[in-house]
């Protein structure tokens, strides 16, 4: 017969939360056994509770799921693992030498759940992508959008905000931020529709915006809701954004005065980025 003991860790803020291993002991007998097994117990506790409390410890922090575009990557903390990265390490082939963000820990979003002692749940982030399913012309990788006057622009379906809504885990917040790709690559703007959408209509930016909140509303009923709005984007794009969040509720932070190289956040843009955020949810 066996006891079995379990302790916990947390290998790193951005990493898996509660992994678990196991160890068995032998009960000798009702005496040295069980007094063994219950001094191994407490043993096995002391040293969980004094693991360092990385990304929220044991899990007593909130869970906190990312989705976003490229100011959101860094490479090795995204799921799916296939999405499109921007920011990568120092070392790497694929780092933009113009930007100075070397590592996860001087991201935005690594920032924030560092400070709020929470936990990463899932960083569903995808550079390049767009709210609604039209990208960039520029882009000759896939079919073009069947919307008429936009027809140079690619189809970005399976990478869109719109498609990826209900894969963001279990949080306990979610920290959405997009639009930006929207504004620059001249995304059909479409009409303010809040209901029965068609696939049409989610290649125009009002409309997936919608069906986007109102689908993670959906999915994660008790989770808190804020959408991040990229500074120096079109008018039409920031007056859409403001009127949709108000018509379901959604809080959304205008961030500005964001630093930034080679289009995206630098090491200072990226704590402006988590001041504001951090503000906002305190």
């Amino acid at each position: 017969m066996t006891k079995l003991l379990s302790i916990f860790t947390t290998p790193s803020p951005w990493g898996r939360v509660g992994e678990r291993f196991h160890f068995s002991l032998p009960l000798l007998g009702r005496g040295l056994g069980r007094g063994l097994a219950v001094g191994l117990l407490l043993l096995s506790s002391s040293i969980a509770l004094a693991l360092p409390p990385l990304g929220g410890g044991l899990g007593r922090g909130p869970a906190i799921s990312i989705f976003g575009d490229s100011y959101s990557t860094f490479e090795g903390c995204l799921v799916p693992d296939t999405n499109a990265i921007w920011y990568y390490p120092a070392e790497s082939p694929e780092h933009h030498k113009v930007n100075d963000v070397v590592s996860a820990d001087q991201c935005w979003w690594s920032i924030v759940i560092k400070e709020l002692g929470a936990r990463l749940e899932r960083n569903n982030s995808f550079s390049g992508s767009t709210i609604c399913r039209s990208g960039y012309a520029k882009d000759k990788s896939g079919p073009r959008v069947p919307v008429e006057g936009f027809t140079q622009l690619c189809d970005y379906t399976n990478r869109s905000f719109v498609n990826r809504s209900n894969y963001l885990g279990n949080p306990d917040i979610i920290l959405v931020c997009g639009g930006t790709n929207d504004s620059w690559c001249g995304a059909p703007i479409g009409e303010y529709i809040y209901g029965n959408w068609t696939d049409l209509q989610l290649y125009t930016f009002r409309p997936a915006f919608a069906k986007m909140l109102s689908d993670l509303k959906q999915h994660y009923p008790t989770a808190r809701l804020l959408f991040m709005l990229n500074s120096e984007l079109k008018e039409s794009i920031n007056e859409s954004v403001h009127t949709i969040c108000k018509h379901y509720g959604v809080d959304c932070l205008d961030l500005h005065d964001i630093d930034k190289q080679g289009g995206h956040p630098s090491q200072k843009g990226m704590k402006a980025i988590a001041e504001q955020v951090l503000e906002r949810l305190r």
